[in-house]
């Protein structure tokens, strides 16, 4: 008996193993699919490249079963791109998503999860010298608007630096006075750099005829052609002007200063913040490829945790001003919240635009 007793009581442990071992693997496969996620090809703008590669939004992703593997490229260029095996683009703003979205039969809206307004970043001196001449207004102490109207006027007139009194204080500041922009025909922020100004140039209407751009063009190719060698990305140039080696007045995203402003780790240095008066903000617009691109675009634009951390890389959720007001509270001497004295200015179709960009450049 005892030694049948010792045969049934080991096979009863040997069976006790086996099913917690069952059980374990079951519940690892069920941790597994719970825990699994879909991979999303995204071909991005490269102002959201740090926002992707921030380890809380891979987390905040995975938790709700995405991988985004981005690549990035200017919003203009994707148009050259083969997206074959991309389940979404993301470009910088509304008309080349317009443009991608034609060319691949996606359906419309668009999910548009968050904007910046584009900003002139200038040294203190800068500033205080387009102040003094009547092209800027220093209504904040690191910061304000630079008049649209006066420094179209002043490019007009090839006015250099050395033509505007008080400049001649700063060594640094030579040469014709101008906006360092991206490249307009591959990039977003130089294309609606153009659209702006065609916009005051043109009598506050927007580019929409040959006759138009025929009108705006001269003064459009000063805006570019001034500037030579132009930068791909506006990463590129921000970074540039923060190391002390850029031009003095640089187009950016409200988004990227904000988003440094916050990280507070590098020193701002004497960084002011102009507002154009007229300006073209970036919509930052998701082109679905693919279901699961959109379903990754409209999560973007709802989920409270990725809008969360959308502010925290500088960008306004469509929708929700008060999330962006309360993260960026203690830096309105740089930043212009409620957007208080700017207009934006219709942005010309994607035809005229670059018709525009390519005569800038020509």
């Amino acid at each position: 008996m005892r030694r049948i007793s010792g045969i049934v009581l080991a096979v009863l442990l040997i069976g006790g193993v086996v099913a917690a071992v069952v059980a374990g693997r079951q519940a690892d496969d069920a941790e597994d699919k719970a825990t699994a996620t879909k991979t999303v090809r995204a071909i991005i703008g490269s102002e959201k490249a740090a926002f992707f590669a921030d380890a809380d939004v891979v987390k905040a992703l995975a938790a709700k079963g995405y991988t985004v593997r981005a690549e990035t490229s200017g919003s203009w260029a994707m148009e050259e791109l083969d997206l074959k095996g991309y389940d979404l683009a993301f470009p910088s703003s509304q008309a080349p998503a317009d443009e991608l979205a034609d060319k691949h039969g996606v359906r419309k809206p668009l999910p548009r999860p968050f904007y910046s307004p584009l900003v002139v970043v200038a040294h203190r001196s800068a500033a205080q010298v387009l102040a003094a001449n009547g092209l800027a207004a220093l209504d904040r102490s690191r910061g304000g608007t630079l008049k649209m109207g006066a420094y179209l006027d002043a490019a007009r007139a090839d006015r250099t630096w050395q033509q505007l009194k008080g400049a001649e204080k700063y060594g640094e500041l030579t040469g014709t006075v101008y906006i360092a922009t991206t490249d307009p025909e591959t990039s977003n922020s130089g294309a609606l750099y153009l659209a702006a100004a065609s916009y005051v140039a043109n009598g506050d209407r927007v580019a929409a005829s040959d006759a138009d751009v025929d009108r705006t063009a001269p003064l459009m190719r000063k805006l570019v052609q001034v500037q030579g060698a132009q930068k791909s990305s506006t990463d590129a140039a921000f970074r540039d002007f923060t190391s002390g080696v850029g031009d003095p007045l640089v187009l950016v995203y409200e988004s990227q200063v904000a988003a440094l402003l916050r990280e507070g780790g590098e020193s701002v240095g004497d960084l002011t913040v102009l507002y154009p008066d007229t300006t073209a903000t970036s919509d930052h617009t998701v082109v679905p490829l693919t279901d699961e691109g959109r379903a990754l675009g409209e999560l973007l634009a709802g989920d409270p945790r990725l809008r969360e951390l959308a502010v925290r890389h500088g960008f306004r959720p469509q929708g929700a001003g008060a999330e962006f007001t309360k993260a960026t509270e203690a830096h309105t001497a740089y930043l212009n919240q409620q957007l208080t004295g700017v207009r934006q200015a219709p942005v010309p179709t994607s035809e005229v635009l670059h018709e525009m960009a390519r005569r800038a450049r020509g």
